[in-house]
Formats: structure tokens, sequence, C-alpha cells
């Protein structure tokens, strides 16, 4: 727990509880990210704890515009008003007794009161007044006759700024927009990629202590199906495998690299595409991995090493200003920043730090990033544009906008290729022929990140 904030004398809370606690305290008022507060409040918890730690406070912190709303309605004011941690109590606690259903009541309103007392001010009675409350009437009373019949009713009930919402029901449909939305708020699958240059994946699943299950179309892939401490694990130390979405593995794949290339990969931290490229080459040739960052180009080179990677060469570098001497690689990766509207489900609190602005200004970067690795690769070669997004101006718009100014290349077909991944996209007519032969994968539909992927060929 935070320093100054004992709990009551004699009151033993549950771990998983005070540190879900600790997690969104820091998500909300230190602005911390989640997934590094939790990783820094879970080192003590055993794995148990700490599994149920992650689910209380990833689901606290992606349901807020729901759990807010419950909460203006049961305390009868804004959750604005409220003290921070008199707000963080509530939300943990309605979280569990709304979505979880797994501890007695009793017990979760205990803690919650409990963790309100650490704070050391007033505002305790009324969590336990809000969450007896909530655990009277029950989760179908309070959120049965929430609906989702459109965009703005669909974030409450989902749980998306309003922005998000519109975005998906203009360019998804409605259907798809409210599935996607509900999905966000799930706990996305874990997936395994076999690193070749050490093994396969058959082998791999026999190694593992664990349930797994294959991908018929992803050789390397296996998806976990129980859960497994991949980062404590003699295999990952070993260099055996390295976690990766499955639909991170497509782009590797949609560039489709040969033994003996020269391979550029722009933005490369940490890597997962990085060292797929270099197994794909089955370590020959070179490849070319360009990060900006110092911290993260060295993570970049560490797991190089330890996946045994050893035709990668990174470079610190600006990926929007890299300028190699003329054309001189055969394919090219742009996998630049985006506003990770895809990955929702790994990163609960992105979806309240993302905005309508960051996209337009991410979309300037990465058309910046995308002309370098145009003017790096050789006539005839292959580049692969992807991003972790669904925002058509960070993908199909900007790819029809390159296109019209880069009239030496040309798009290939991808969704020919892979037609259960194609886009389902609603674009503006004037880019939908660009739409529709790329790819985009959905976490509702695909059972993966989201993911957009374009190819295109130089002549």
């Amino acid at each position: 727990m935070m320093a100054g904030m004992p709990s009551s004398p004699g009151v033993s809370i549950a771990p998983a509880r005070a540190c879900a606690y600790e997690v969104l305290r820091r998500v909300y008022e230190q602005g911390a990210y989640a997934d590094q507060a939790l990783q820094a409040e879970t080192r003590e918890l055993d794995p148990r704890d700490r599994a149920l730690a992650m689910r209380l406070a990833y689901g606290a912190v992606q349901r807020t515009a729901t759990l807010d709303y419950v909460i203006e309605r049961l305390a009868g004011r804004p959750p604005q008003r409220l003290d921070a941690p008199v707000l963080a109590a509530l939300r943990l606690g309605l979280y569990e007794l709304l979505y979880l259903r797994g501890a007695p009541d009793y017990a979760v309103v205990g803690d919650a009161v409990e963790l309100a007392k650490t704070a050391g001010r007033a505002g305790h009675g009324l969590v336990n007044a809000v969450l007896r409350r909530a655990a009277r009437e029950g989760a179908q009373a309070l959120l049965g006759e929430l609906s989702d019949a459109t965009p703005e009713q669909a974030a409450i009930r989902h749980s998306h700024p309003q922005w998000i919402a519109r975005l998906w029901w203009r360019t998804l449909g409605a259907e798809d927009a409210r599935a996607l939305m509900a999905a966000d708020n799930e706990p996305g699958e874990v997936a395994l990629r076999a690193n070749m240059l050490r093994t396969d994946a058959a082998t791999l699943a026999r190694e593992l202590p664990v349930s797994t299950r294959f991908d018929p179309e992803l050789p390397e892939a296996l998806v976990l199906e129980e859960p497994y401490d991949i980062h404590g694990s003699s295999l990952w130390t070993e260099g055996a495998f390295v976690a990766q979405s499955r639909a991170a593995m497509l782009v590797a794949r949609a560039l489709a690299p040969e033994p003996g290339e020269r391979v550029l990969d722009l933005c490369a931290a940490p890597g997962g595409k990085t060292t797929h490229l270099a197994a794909l080459m089955q370590g020959e040739g070179e490849i070319v991995a360009v990060e900006r960052n110092r911290r993260r180009a060295g993570t970049l080179a560490r797991t190089a090493e330890r996946l045994g990677a050893r035709n990668v060469r990174v470079d610190i570098a600006d990926a929007a200003l890299a300028r190699p001497e003329g054309p001189v690689f055969d394919r090219v990766l742009v996998d630049p920043p985006c506003s990770g509207l895809g990955v929702l489900q790994a990163r609960p609190d992105l979806r309240w730090r993302a905005t309508p602005e960051g996209i337009a200004e991410m979309a300037g970067l990465q058309s910046r990033i995308l002309d370098a690795g145009a003017g790096a690769l050789h006539p005839e070669g292959v580049l692969v544009y992807s991003t972790c997004t669904i925002s058509p101006t960070e993908n199909e718009r900007l790819i029809a906008a390159f296109l019209d100014s880069h009239t030496d290349f040309s798009l290939e077909d991808l969704a020919a290729e892979r037609p259960a991944l194609a886009m389902s996209s609603l674009s503006e007519p004037e880019i939908s022929s660009t739409a529709a032969r790329c790819l985009l994968t959905l976490p509702h539909r695909d059972r993966t990140a989201g993911f957009f992927i374009a190819r295109l060929r130089r002549s």
C-alpha cells in the first residue's frame, strides 16, 4: 500500500483487493499506466492473488464509465465531487459486486470500507452505504436497463469514451461496434510464439506445463488455455518462446522475408516482430532494427540475444528521419506508434488517455515514418504497414493518401490471401477499394488483438 495508509487495527484486507486499490489510485491520482502500476504492486503476491488483482484492477479501470454512472445514481452526487481515495474504493467494490460475483458480498463491502479508511479521511460511511445498496439491488437491476441503441448509450453501457463509440459506429457499423466494445472489457487471450530458431510449436506444447491449442493458420502460435507464469518460466529464459498476440504474428507473415535478404524494421522495440522476422529468415541475411528510445533499444537487443536472432542489428535512430544510403532493402516493416485502440483489453487505461486530437497528430508521424520506409525500399521490394489500432485515420485513409502521392507503389491484396480477416469497414467510398485489400483483425470476431495490415510493392 501507499506509505502512511495502514488498515484498521486487527483488520485484514484481502491482498488482491489491497493491490488493485493501489493500482486504481496510481492510475487516477498519479497518472500511472495500469500495467506498470500492477507490476510494481504485485511483486510480493502469489500467482493466484496476482491474477485476481489484475482482474479487479483492469476491470475497474475498463468499466469506469459504467461504474461512475451507477455511483452517481446510488450516491446522489457526481463522482467527480468525491475524494479520490473514496471514489477508488467505490469503483473497486462496485466492479466486484456487479461483474465478478465470486466472493461474499459482506467481504467485498467490508474490504472496500477498510480501504477507504486507509486514506485517513471521511467517506468510508458513504462507501458502506452505496455498496450495501448495490449488493441489495443486484447487477440486473442496476445494469439490466442500460441500453446500447445509440453510440452515446453504448458508451455508458460498454464503458468507452463517446468519441470512440461514434467512431466505430460510423466505420464498423452498429452491430460490430457494440460487440467490439463489449469484448474490450473481457480478458484477452494469451498467445505464445514458438521461436523457430530454437524449437517448434508442437515441441513447445509438450514442454509447457499448461494446456494449449494450435492455430491452423499460424504454425508457430500457441494459445494458452489456463494461467501460466510466462516470465518465470525456464523456457522463456532459454528463448523457446515469446508472448505475442496472433494478430501481431500476422505482420511478419505478411512481410514474408526470405533467408539472405536485407530487411528494415522501423520502430522495432520491444522486438516481437523483429525476432519473428529473424526466425522466418532462419537467422540468415540482415535485419536493421531502428528504435529511437535508448532504453527500449536495449530491451530489443536483449530480446534478440535471448531468442538467438543473431542477424539483427539494432540502430538507435529516429524512424521518421531514417535515411539509409539509397533504396537498399528488400523488405521494410513500418510498425509505427499508434493510438492502440485495438489493444484495449490488454491496456485498460488507454481508452481514457486517447483523444481524437492525439490520433490526428499520430497520423502525421505515421505518414513521415512510412515515407522514410518507402525511401529505403528498392524497386520490386515489399513494404508492410501495420498498426494495433482500429482507426481509419491511422489505417486505410493513411494508406490511400500514401498511394496518391507515391505512384511507384501498388497495394497488394492481403484480403484475398486471408479472407476471414478482410476488413468489414464501412469506409468512405473513395477509399473503400483500399480498405478492401487490407486486413483488420477484430477482438470480438477473431479473438485476438485488433491489428491493421497493408502490404505494398514498389514498382
